[in-house]
């Protein structure tokens, strides 16, 4: 592929990720998020109910970071600590899915509806291209991620 176009593919990418993050800056103002905490809040919409621990290894967040998080999500009614029925030591972080729905839905409604359409207004080959660009370009993010963990 000509360098040319991997350069102009690039900076749009680069584009894309200012304008997530300027995006995702603005709700989390909005909802009464730092747009850390509130993207650390979709960890719980994705994965359920998680222990300190395992929120700290999703995250890369040290024990005390974690613990201040919850704490600002307890706050707002968003999780709940319980204790673990098995293991009485273990205290599980049990999200209100309801309630962060209900919160954040009003903000992407219409962002993930568009977004699905324009994803929709592709061939099954071109979903199939950018299906293997993610996973590559994902596979990538981890691996450097994990190289400065």
């Amino acid at each position: 592929m000509c360098t040319e176009k991997i350069t102009e593919i690039r900076k749009l990418s680069q584009k894309y990720a200012y304008a997530s993050l300027q995006m995702h800056e603005t709700i989390a103002r909005k909802a009464g998020f730092s747009a850390t905490d509130h993207k650390y809040l979709g960890f719980f919409l994705q994965k359920g109910s998680l222990t300190a621990g395992e929120l700290a290894s999703l995250t890369g967040l040290t024990s005390g970071a974690v613990t201040g998080l919850i704490n600002r999500f307890e706050r707002k009614k968003l999780v709940k600590r319980v204790h673990d029925h098995h293991d009485g030591r273990k205290v599980i972080i049990e999200p209100d899915r309801t309630k962060i729905m209900a919160l954040m839905t009003p903000f992407y409604q219409t962002f993930q509806q568009e977004s699905e359409n324009i994803i929709a207004s592709f061939s099954e080959a071109e979903m199939e291209i950018l299906k293997a660009y993610f996973l590559k370009a994902l596979a990538l993010t981890q691996e450097t991620y994990n190289q400065f963990k």
